[in-house]
């Protein structure tokens, strides 16, 4: 096996986080065989790269070119096939962020080669082997990788980025030329400056147990308790437009998996395990002690809601008072 590549993302001249957890799933792989992590970033110039170097990049190849600052799928997915290409690579590894889901496959189709998407673990050595969450979490299916090249997109927030210090050569370029068949103009943020609840650490999520859109203020309070947190929903709870579509969390949401998901009046529907089975520490809180959540919570409160969410609001911010 031969060096491994790692995707960065950046959003406004700044790496994002699950690029640091990208690194560390390249530094697994290419320690299993001896190789060297290769990093590229494509986007404006100035970006930092200091963090590349101190998580596990060997060499940074930091791309440039006009109108970058947004992602331009033709032109990223050029550049990064060009360094792989023209490097001793038999893989590359992308977070399975909204960017890296509809990169990853263009990439792996450029080079012909396999894509695992969305994976939850890697294993290097003589032969790759990634593990992947099936059937709504209920199945975790170990594939390994035959092919000489392959494509890699890693879950986010599964990987903790773990600090692994290299010589973090960079090396800048430009992009290639190539005819752009499509072309982000702008990005959109919320108004809000709420986390995402795909990258978010904590998720506090609520379901039709809040009775009514007003009691998600509840949440709310907690999630600004932890300071770290984001709201996340259930697909009920947006049918009925009590939250945006951003917020749900399900097989037809966003998949999250962060070190600690709080499902507070949420049943536990199949569609929504799908999306946060994989949490590192699950928190469920109703008051229906047969709730299938159950079955996948590491710590349950059988309990009224109202009475719950408000005691765990105040000792959460008497700890981070403290």
């Amino acid at each position: 096996m031969g060096n491994v590549l790692a995707v960065l993302e950046q959003r406004g001249g700044v790496l994002k986080h699950a690029s640091l957890e990208t690194l560390t799933a390249a530094r697994n792989l290419a320690d299993a065989s001896g190789g060297d992590v290769h990093a590229v970033v494509v986007g404006p110039a100035g970006i930092d790269l200091s963090q590349a170097g101190a998580y596990g990049a060997d060499k940074i190849h930091a791309l440039g070119g006009e109108g970058l600052e947004l992602y331009q799928p033709d032109v990223y997915t050029s550049a990064i096939v060009d360094v792989f290409s023209n490097g001793d690579h038999s893989a590359v590894v992308i977070a399975a962020t909204a960017m890296g889901k509809d990169l990853a496959p263009r990439i792996a189709g450029r080079l012909d080669c396999p894509l695992a998407a969305d994976v939850i673990a890697v294993d290097g050595g003589d032969k790759i082997v990634v593990t992947r969450s099936l059937y709504a979490g209920k199945v975790l299916a170990k594939i390994k990788v035959v092919a000489s090249k392959v494509v890699i997109s890693v879950r986010p927030n599964v990987f903790t980025a773990t600090e692994n210090a290299k010589a973090g050569t960079v090396e800048t370029g430009s992009v290639p030329e190539v005819e752009r068949r499509a072309n982000t103009a702008e990005i959109k943020a919320p108004e809000s400056a709420r986390l995402d609840v795909a990258e978010a650490p904590v998720v506090v999520a609520g379901g039709r147990g809040l009775k009514e859109a007003e009691n998600f203020k509840l949440l709310e309070e907690l999630a600004e308790a932890f300071g770290d947190a984001a709201i996340g929903a259930s697909r009920a709870v947006v049918d009925a437009g009590w939250r945006p579509h951003a917020d749900q969390v399900g097989q037809t949401g966003k998949t999250v998996s962060p070190p600690l998901y709080i499902a507070i009046g949420i049943s536990g529907a199949i569609q929504h395990l799908a999306g946060m089975r994989t949490s590192q520490v699950i928190v469920a809180i109703n008051k229906d002690p047969d709730a299938p959540i159950f079955k996948v919570a590491d710590y349950g409160i059988v309990g009224d809601l109202f009475e719950v969410v408000p005691k765990l609001t105040e000792e959460v911010r008497k700890i981070r008072e403290a």
